[in-house]
């Protein structure tokens, strides 16, 4: 994260010249509600005229009047004349229709030789309304397991790219990501830290993530490197307190072969394997956490990680939580497959939430340090809450493979998530950049960090408050 470029692609992203001059408040509406909208030169350069009137066009993006001449003004945009108040800024009421960008437009030279002035913002369906855009990965590693960093380093560096919440997930250890969330228990920070961890049981190859679970459940099997690394007390294997009874390794195979004498099973497809998944989903689900079913076109030598038909079978079973559609790989061809599996799968009548995560394993000197991400719109940087509105369906998912950052899902979420890279991710990432610096000298021992990390506390939530007219 010392590299500019890198911090411009990947977090603290660059602001269009428009917003290192003008700050416009609110920026997300609610469709059909009476809103006041707030324009705030940023500097003399960008002062509006005392006592002068100017002329301002409203302009939905996605909506227009074919019937109007093309070189003229279209009927759907609204002009206003207004004239800046005492304070310098200039406010207007208006009401902002359908889901969808709008732009603020001034046309006239401003200031000290201001060209036009676009500014932007966003109106949203109803059921948005209280809802706020979170940024996070659910499947990174620590040096707990193959990753390269402690985990609370790990985490310090990714909220200085601008992420909101993340689960340290490494393979066969839940223990990682419970260090990350005891390094920072004791002062405040914006990052939700949850518990969480990559669980590989016995003699299933499928990747399988357990995100936000109250336990481990790999641990619930003798021979998971957790319980060999760390032992079996509940203080490294639970975020509560609250565990499940350990079974020996052949007690697992059995318990999953009989769970697949239950199950009807695609002819074609390994039992147990199948089997061993749909086990682990459903303890996953028990212990409330996310379970998420992780990159299956993920080339492992000379093949992918999961055969075709068992991702298909995986796909019409319903057990996961969500699939994995970004991620894991600085390649293309990961990605693209998923994306189209998934494309396929919903052409065929299957809806399951999607997310996006980086899987990984340095975030030092590392181009692919975040490969892929999923922003939650959720009520509140919350585990449950944010478990719940994946589930509900509510995410988009980031690939940052390109140079321009790549979003797939639900349309509708593709083009807020693209407003809100362009439009309010760069104001967000400034404040987690300074947290993540601090985070990490923390860390290391900076006695005055802790002072200055509870100052700076809650600076997220009053950028949301101020920017989300609700």
């Amino acid at each position: 994260m010392n590299d500019p470029k890198l911090r411009e692609k990947f977090g603290a992203g660059k602001m269009s010249d428009d917003m290192h001059s003008y700050d416009i408040f609110p920026k997300v509406f609610i469709e059909n509600e009476p809103a006041r909208v707030t324009i705030k030169p940023l500097g003399w350069h960008a002062a509006f005229q005392q006592g002068h009137t100017y002329t301002v066009y409203v302009q939905p993006r996605n909506d227009r009047d074919y019937d109007t001449i093309s070189n003229t003004r279209e009927t759907l945009i609204t002009t206003l004349q207004l004239t800046p108040d005492e304070d310098g800024c200039i406010r207007f009421d208006f009401t902002f229709t359908g889901e969808q960008p709008w732009y603020i437009i001034f046309d006239e030279l401003i200031g000290k030789k201001q060209p036009k002035v676009r500014l932007s913002v966003y109106s949203l369906h109803a059921d948005m309304k209280g809802r706020y855009p979170f940024r996070g990965d659910l499947h990174l590693h620590s040096n707990r397991s193959d990753g390269r960093e402690d985990p609370a380093i790990v985490a310090a560096n990714f909220r200085k790219g601008g992420y909101d919440f993340l689960a340290i997930t490494d393979h066969h250890r839940y223990y990682g990501s419970l260090e990350a969330i005891e390094a920072y228990k004791d002062v405040k920070i914006d990052l939700n830290l949850c518990p969480g961890e990559e669980c590989h049981l016995p003699d299933n190859r499928v990747h399988i993530v357990n995100f936000g679970g109250l336990w481990s459940v790999a641990s619930q099997v003798e021979s998971c490197q957790n319980n060999i690394d760390f032992g079996t007390d509940p203080s490294v294997r639970s975020f509560t307190g609250e565990t499940r009874p350990i079974m020996t390794d052949d007690a697992f195979r059995a318990e999953v072969m009989k769970l697949a004498d239950e199950l009807d099973i695609p002819e074609g497809v390994d039992r147990y394997t199948y089997a061993a998944c749909i086990w682990e989903f459903r303890k996953i689900r028990e212990a409330d956490g996310l379970a998420i079913f992780c990159h299956p076109y993920w080339i492992q030598g000379s093949s992918l990680n999961v055969p075709e038909k068992l991702t298909d079978a995986l796909f019409d079973s319903g057990e996961f939580d969500a699939f994995e559609l970004l991620g894991g790989e600085t390649y293309l061809e990961q990605n693209e497959y998923q994306v189209f599996k998934y494309e396929q799968a919903r052409a065929r009548g299957l809806d399951f939430p999607v997310v996006g995560s980086s899987d990984g394993h340095s975030t030092i000197n590392n181009p692919g340090w975040n490969v892929g991400a999923t922003m939650v719109f959720a009520p509140e940087n919350e585990r449950k809450s944010l478990i719940e509105s994946i589930k509900d369906k509510y995410t988009v998912c980031i690939d940052n493979i390109s140079r321009e950052p790549r979003l797939a899902g639900d349309f509708r979420f593709v083009q807020f998530g693209r407003f809100l890279l362009e439009y309010y991710f760069p104001l967000h990432d400034e404040l987690c950049f300074e947290e993540g610096r601090l985070m990490k000298d923390y860390r290391c021992g900076d006695e005055k960090a802790a002072e200055l990390l509870n100052i700076l506390h809650g600076r997220v939530e009053a950028l949301q408050k101020k920017y989300f007219a609700y």
